[in-house]
């Protein structure tokens, strides 16, 4: 039986718990009730449609319903839909760590699969910490992140995340983290830097691993940061012998112009975690590492790495990753983002010129406007910016504000002319909601 629109809005209220929302919000909301999707549309069942500004949540890079994807997933399931990892292996998951480790940063060489970004990031944690212990050195324990990170939702990803929202309620389950500096603002790199120089080299003995996102802080705002901080990071942790853990979940994938984000800065950190576009329509995740940390697990048995999710290499997910890699190649996908680029700047430099609009940035398929400071007002919890987004939906384009933040983040391979309307509705939203 097929539901009524109506119905399913009845049945949501009465039943489903939806993430990242305020209930009473939600219940005063007329949703989106998407059927369908194509492209870089979303379809509603009342037949609107509605230009996908943020790619699901980062995750359809490729868009939704790539042929190729959803002919990959139909072959894999026909043959092997699911076949554990642990002690027995499979052609999809060997074939995508080859395949994987030929795209990645040099020097990277072994593949860890987890079941989405949260729990790769989780999975960096332990092998550290591990890695440390097998080494002679368990004190070393310790992690250093960014101000206003996000790496996750897990109790271990949460613990490492500097936005005051979603780590203030859990602060007595999470592990202790140090925190440094944003590299941001006039002179805010050579500070930044100096701060967390300072904290690595004076804690280098109890310090395992530094975590960074790579070049941008997506739910802190999208703020972009130096690739030569990244750099130079690199060099500091390597001489004071602590780990370096790039978080490439989203701005991997050709996000920002390169195929992964720390590219950028020419530097292969010691663990690389990935996941969201990474097979497209399935979770998905892994850490990418070297030979070096993947030695230290040699040994006894009590030296193994003791982790693992039900569903890590699952053959459909390693199907799906491959298909997604091979699109990339075949329909050169990075490079339509470099040409892209050029249109989102543009746009984004008219954006700038809006009464109201603070400041705007852009890297890659990624263009962002901020209505209000990022240091003051509501932030992540401003209304501003959903007045935006109704705004938006009005004019037939999905976009979730990160609190007064606005901003793109489309499906790379989204069409030239999808990709003008898109924006304009950003500009024609902005201009409505500020005037």
């Amino acid at each position: 039986m097929k539901l009524s629109r109506s119905d399913v809005v009845r049945l949501d209220r009465e039943h489903l718990w939806h993430p990242y929302t305020p209930a009473d919000t939600w219940e005063a909301t007329d949703p989106i009730v998407v059927v369908r999707a194509e492209g870089s549309y979303l379809f509603d069942a009342n037949g609107s449609r509605f230009l996908d500004g943020n790619s699901s949540w980062w995750v359809a890079a490729l868009g939704h319903g790539h042929p190729r994807l959803l002919s990959a997933m139909q072959a894999q399931a026909k043959t092997l839909a699911h076949c554990a990892l642990a002690g027995i292996t499979h052609e999809p998951a060997v074939l995508l760590a080859q395949d994987l480790l030929r795209t990645a940063p040099q020097g990277l060489s072994r593949v860890f699969y987890t079941d989405d970004g949260s729990t790769a990031i989780d999975l960096a944690v332990k092998m550290s910490v591990q890695s440390f212990k097998n080494r002679g050195m368990p004190h070393k324990t310790r992690f250093v992140a960014l101000d206003g990170a996000f790496h996750g939702d897990t109790v271990g990803a949460t613990s490492l995340g500097g936005v005051d929202v979603f780590r203030t309620p859990y602060a007595g389950v999470l592990f202790d983290c140090v925190r440094a500096d944003f590299p941001a603002g006039e002179g805010g790199y050579a500070r930044a830097f100096e701060t967390i120089s300072d904290i690595v080299k004076q804690g280098k003995d109890s310090i395992a691993a530094v975590v960074v996102e790579s070049i941008v802080q997506g739910s802190a705002g999208m703020r972009f940061y130096d690739p030569a901080y990244l750099r130079e990071l690199r060099t500091l942790t390597k001489d004071a012998g602590v780990l370096l853990i790039v978080d490439e979940v989203f701005s991997g994938y050709g996000r920002t112009g390169t195929m992964w984000a720390c590219e950028h800065a020419g530097i292969t950190p010691d663990i690389m975690c990935i996941g969201k576009a990474m097979s497209a329509l399935v979770p998905m995740g892994a850490a990418l590492t070297t030979e070096a940390v993947f030695n230290t697990f040699r040994g006894t048995k009590d030296r193994a790495l003791w982790y693992g999710h039900t569903f890590c290499g699952n053959p459909i997910g390693a199907a799906l990753a491959r298909e997604v890699l091979a699109i990339y190649d075949d329909e050169r996908i990075v490079e339509q983002v470099l040409r892209k680029e050029k249109i989102i700047a543009k746009a984004f430099a008219r954006i700038a010129e809006i009464r109201g609009v603070q400041s705007t940035r852009h890297i890659g398929m990624i263009g962002a406007a901020d209505l209000a400071s990022l240091t003051g007002g509501n932030g992540y919890l401003g209304g501003l910016g959903w007045r935006v987004y109704d705004e938006a939906r009005r004019r037939g384009a999905y976009l979730r504000p990160l609190g007064d933040t606005i901003y793109v983040c489309p499906p790379l391979n989204i069409e030239d002319t999808d990709l003008d309307t898109l924006l304009g509705i950003v500009e024609e939203s902005l201009r409505a909601t500020l005037r």
